[in-house]
């Protein structure tokens, strides 16, 4: 770029668009001979003919021509991206990370509701795995499933998780002969969810079951797969009431084993630097996704007490345990 003239390149650009060097000249802010020896600088540089002049006109050569396609697509160009950084300053925005499951399937049927009460907002959410490394990425907050232990952040839990064996109609049908639930177990294909704080091994041992060579023919990395495996009648899943609340509303996911206590722990966590709360789209966002989240848990838990389910808190050293065993 360092042997193109863009200020001669600017100058053959309007008076090509507007076809005089005058009215080039009044709209760059110059002197029609400024104009002028600009493109003969130019001319000189590719060592050829640029314009020729009928009736008081400038027409383009075929070279001129040419350059002219270009530069009118490259200050285009420019322009737009000059425009669209003008408008994205002007937006307040709020960028977040969350947990993949958790933010296809509780985020993401909610925010749009929140967009539309903030127009004006530019919304950027990222589903990754990935906590977020704050003193290097451009990220707001964290929407994240995990045991609330990030050291240094401002941690408020949100929600809670509500964990047990879930399975559709048809798949309880097919068991309900079988009245022992070891043996219904043992008959059952368990899904796992891998990345799940409350797996398989650790619901067993807390519930008394003992089952040995216990196999899963199903092992996802994402709660919404093993959701979704359950659902079609593929086996039990042991995960969160909370991300399928629609499914169990439905009836397309009902409780496994209803007799047997529910999972409740914290487990979604609203996580930023305490400096970013200064910030007053951040709080705004705390303060509504803190108030879905406790409208939602509400609602679990009523729709599964209407079952007849109940409810144990695991505390903090079974939930380690767990985390330890993944």
């Amino acid at each position: 770029m360092r042997d193109i003239n863009l200020k001669a390149t600017e100058y053959f650009e309007a008076a090509a668009r507007l076809g005089t060097v005058t009215k080039a000249a009044a709209e760059l802010g110059v002197s029609p001979s400024a104009v002028s020896q600009q493109i003969k600088l130019l001319e000189t540089q590719f060592g050829v003919k640029l314009f020729r002049r009928e009736k008081q006109r400038l027409k383009l050569t075929l070279d001129g021509d040419r350059l002219f396609q270009t530069t009118t697509q490259a200050f285009a160009a420019l322009r737009n991206s000059r425009n669209a950084i003008g408008r994205q300053r002007g937006q307040r925005s709020l960028n977040m990370r969350v947990s993949p499951s958790y933010g296809v399937r509780w985020l993401g049927p909610r925010i749009a509701g929140f967009a539309s009460d903030n127009p004006d907002w530019n919304i950027r959410i990222d589903a990754a795995p990935e906590f977020s490394e704050f003193d290097t990425e451009a990220i707001d907050l964290d929407l994240r499933y995990g045991l609330g232990e990030w050291a240094g952040l401002t941690v408020e839990c949100i929600m809670h998780d509500a964990v047990l064996p879930l399975c559709s109609p048809g798949f309880l049908e097919r068991t309900k002969e079988v009245s022992n639930a070891v043996e219904r177990l043992q008959a059952a294909q368990l899904i796992d969810s891998v990345k799940s704080l409350y797996r398989w091994e650790l619901w067993l041992a807390a519930s008394g079951f003992e089952i040995p060579d216990l196999t899963y023919p199903f092992r996802f990395d994402r709660s919404s797969m093993s959701i979704e495996m359950a659902k079609q009648g593929g086996g039990v899943a042991l995960d969160s009431a909370m991300l399928c609340r629609g499914e169990i509303e439905r009836g397309e996911l009902v409780p496994f084993l209803p007799e047997t206590p529910i999972i409740e722990f914290a487990a979604y966590w609203f996580v930023c630097p305490a400096r970013h709360l200064n910030r007053r789209v951040v709080n705004r966002f705390f303060e509504w996704v803190s108030d879905e989240a406790k409208e939602h848990q509400g609602k679990v838990r009523g729709m599964l007490e209407d079952l007849g389910c109940t409810f144990r808190v695991a505390p903090n050293d079974e939930l380690l345990s767990g985390e330890a065993s993944q």
